[in-house]
């Protein structure tokens, strides 16, 4: 699927199953929960964080895929609000960092 293909069945399934968008603030709060979602199992999983008794450690991997489809599904809907080509934007973004960056972490000794 690519990011077009997404935001027309995101913006279809809203408009269906989900009746309407909500707003833009509250879109925005329910990315950055979604995002506080995707850190915590992060933490657990990657960092040293423990899970909580009532956690399943086996399941946390598939956990943190549909966290991150969370926060993709909502930053899809922000962007079909906003009138954001998300595969325009990201093309930009791709460009701009290769400018920027283009020596920046090749020389960077902390990669190496």
């Amino acid at each position: 699927m690519t990011l077009e293909e997404a935001q027309k069945i995101v913006d279809q399934w809203i408009n269906t199953i989900g009746v309407r968008y909500y707003s833009e603030l509250t879109n925005t709060a329910i990315l950055m929960e979604e995002v506080g979602e995707v850190a915590r199992l992060m933490a657990r999983i990657y960092g040293e964080q423990s899970f909580k008794k009532k956690e399943d450690e086996a399941k946390a991997p598939a956990k943190l895929a549909d966290e991150m489809a969370d926060v993709l599904f909502v930053l899809i809907c922000l962007a079909n609000q906003t009138g954001v080509d998300l595969t325009d934007a990201l093309h930009k973004n791709l460009s701009k960092k290769t400018n920027r960056d283009a020596d920046r972490h090749a020389n960077n000794e902390k990669l190496k």
